[in-house]
């Protein structure tokens, strides 16, 4: 057996606990003391494997952090950055009816696929480089966000700093499905939103004097449907939308929020023009339109293919095979490919459940993706 893998068998229920433990420290996005909590637990957990850990203050927001390793080997080259977050989807309170268990091979618990295990397994990676004096020839940063999930307006700046000074990025967010294929290239995401006025009248007895906002904002988005072009990868979805005040009133506002996903940057700016093109079906009416791209996609340039290479040998060295896949969702890792920076993204846990009540990791595929954050920083 690899000697990264038998350390990682070896510490496989300190890894499960630590992992309980950053469960169990519930991090939503919109509570900042909560996050700070969770900032200072990983702090606490890494002290001693390198620099002191650096927070960085986000206003509203939970700090972000940073902790660079001192890892073994001779002056380092460069350097590689590996991105977490700390916010989950889940509100204070969540453990009640989710706690943190262990079931039929399994850890559930909210936040634990999505992404706690992530940082737990890399810390334990470096763990494994330092018992095992295994050589690294770059600085190591571990740089955890904690507005994620509600589209980094926070960390994006502090996020592609780092990733400028960076040779690679690995991003520790969960692998996708049964066989934990590495995300090698992402939707980009973005919002619009739709506001329509209109003018109000009453529905009885002044019912021509008036202009619905909710009519015309349905004329809108069944063209607005029509953007949508799946063999592009272009998916335009009216998520939310009201409007109206009483059901005897023709209606004088109306409004809807939409997401976009594009799997290439190039689509972008064709969208947008269709977005602020748009014109009112009721002269009446007018349209007001706002929003964009919020993160460029993650897409199958050279530079990823090499890094994801890289990371397919060191798992064949390790003795199992993994693959690569596309997927809809984006990370932060968007904004290090959108740089040109390698950027290679799923190296955290197996498993399902990303923001639904049944997440969970696969407790057996803990020790191969720990030796594969180890076996790949020190092949870099």
């Amino acid at each position: 057996m690899h000697p990264l893998l038998r350390h990682a068998k070896t510490h496989e229920r300190e890894i499960v606990s630590l992992i309980g433990e950053f469960v169990e420290c519930e991090s939503p996005s919109d509570n900042a003391a909560a996050v700070n909590r969770f900032v200072t637990l990983v702090r606490e957990r890494t002290r001693g494997m390198g620099k002191a850990m650096k927070r960085h203050r986000a206003g509203a927001f939970g700090d972000h952090a940073r902790c660079e390793f001192i890892l073994p080997g001779a002056k380092k080259d460069g350097r590689i950055l590996a991105l977490a977050h700390s916010d989950t989807v889940w509100p204070l309170g969540t453990l009640r009816r989710m706690p943190f268990r262990r079931s039929r091979g399994r850890l559930y618990g909210p936040g634990v696929f999505d992404m706690k295990a992530g940082i737990a397994f890399f810390i334990f990676a470096m763990r494994a480089l330092r018992d095992l004096d295994i050589p690294v020839r770059r600085r190591v940063l571990l740089q955890i966000n904690s507005d994620e999930e509600i589209g980094s307006p926070s960390s994006r700046a502090m996020t592609e700093s780092a990733a400028l000074g960076s040779t690679a990025v690995l991003v520790l967010e969960p692998a996708h499905g049964p066989q934990g294929d590495l995300k090698t290239a992402r939707k980009g995401v973005g919002d619009y939103q739709l506001r329509v006025h209109g003018r109000a009248s009453h529905a009885g007895l002044d019912f021509e004097a008036g202009a619905s906002a909710v009519l015309e904002l349905a004329r809108q988005l069944d063209r607005i449907a029509g953007f949508t072009n799946l063999q592009r990868g272009i998916t335009v979805n009216p998520g939310l939308i009201a409007g109206g005040t009483r059901s005897n009133v023709v209606a004088a506002e109306a409004h809807a929020e939409i997401d976009i996903r594009i799997a290439s940057l190039k689509d972008a700016r064709p969208l947008h023009r269709r977005f602020t093109g748009l014109r009112p079906f009721d002269r009446r009416c007018s349209l007001e339109v706002t929003g964009g791209l919020n993160r460029p996609p993650l897409e199958r340039t050279a530079a990823n293919r090499r890094l994801y290479a890289e990371a397919r040998r060191a798992a064949l060295e390790l003795g199992f095979e993994i693959d690569q896949c596309a997927v809809g969702g984006g990370s932060d890792g968007n904004f290090t490919s959108a740089l040109g920076i390698p950027t290679l993204d799923g190296l955290g846990a197996v498993g399902e459940g990303a923001h639904a009540p049944n997440e969970n990791i696969v407790t057996s595929r803990i020790p191969e993706r720990v030796a594969l954050l180890a076996a790949l920083v020190a092949r870099l």
